[in-house]
C-alpha cells in the first residue's frame, strides 16, 4: 500500500519556483529541488513527474500569479496612468528577486513549444490589460493619443523586463526609478 503524501504540494511548488528563479533550469539539480521543497526524490517524481515537468508547473504557477498581481496593480489609482505607475513601482520593488518567466525566456528562447505556450498564456492577459489602461490614459490625456495601445503595452512589457535585468545586474533603486520614469515618459 502506498504511503499518503505528507507535504503540501503548493508549498513545495512555491519552493521550487524560488530555486528555479535563482538558478534557472540547467543550474538546478534534483538535489537542490528536494532540499528546498523538503521532500524526497520519489515524492518529487510521484507528484510532479520529472524535473522538466516540475519546471513547467512552476513556470505556469509563477506566470499566472505574476500576471494577476500586475493586473491588480494596474487597476489601482484614480487615473489610468496611476495604475501604470503603480505597476512599475511593484516591478521595481520586486526586481531583485528574479523573474522565472524572464529566466525561462532567456534560457530557452522559443526552442521549447511547451514553455512558449506557458509564457504566452501569462503574457497575453497582461498585454490586454496594459493596452486597456493605455487607452484609458489616452482618453484622460495622460498618454499620447497617436500611440498604438497594443504597441505601447508591448513596450511596457519590454521595459519591465529591462528593469528586472538591470536590478539583477546590480542597478540601484535610483537607476530603477529612472528606468521606470523613462518608460512612462516615452508614452507621453
Amino acid at each position: 500500500m502506498a504511503r499518503p503524501k505528507e507535504f503540501d504540494r503548493e508549498a513545495a511548488l512555491d519552493a521550487a519556483i524560488g530555486v528555479f528563479r535563482e538558478q534557472g533550469f540547467a543550474g538546478t539539480s534534483t538535489g537542490d529541488l528536494t532540499q528546498a521543497m523538503q521532500i524526497g526524490r520519489q515524492s518529487l517524481y510521484d507528484t510532479f513527474g520529472d524535473k522538466w515537468q516540475l519546471y513547467q508547473a512552476a513556470l505556469a504557477r509563477y506566470g499566472a500569479r505574476e500576471t494577476e498581481a500586475h493586473r491588480a496593480a494596474l487597476s489601482t489609482g484614480p487615473r489610468a496612468v496611476d495604475g501604470l505607475e503603480i505597476l512599475l513601482a511593484r516591478v521595481r520593488a520586486k526586481a531583485g528577486e528574479g523573474c522565472l518567466s524572464l529566466g525561462a525566456a532567456s534560457e530557452f528562447g522559443r526552442s521549447k513549444p511547451e514553455l512558449t505556450a506557458i509564457l504566452v498564456a501569462a503574457e497575453r492577459p497582461l498585454l490586454t490589460a496594459l493596452a486597456a489602461r493605455v487607452r484609458e490614459a489616452q482618453e484622460e490625456g495622460d498618454v499620447a493619443g497617436v500611440l498604438d495601445a497594443r504597441e505601447a503595452a508591448a513596450f511596457l512589457v519590454a521595459s519591465i523586463s529591462g528593469i528586472r535585468v538591470a536590478a539583477r545586474s546590480g542597478a540601484g533603486a535610483a537607476q530603477l526609478q529612472a528606468l521606470a520614469e523613462l518608460a512612462l515618459r516615452a508614452l507621453r
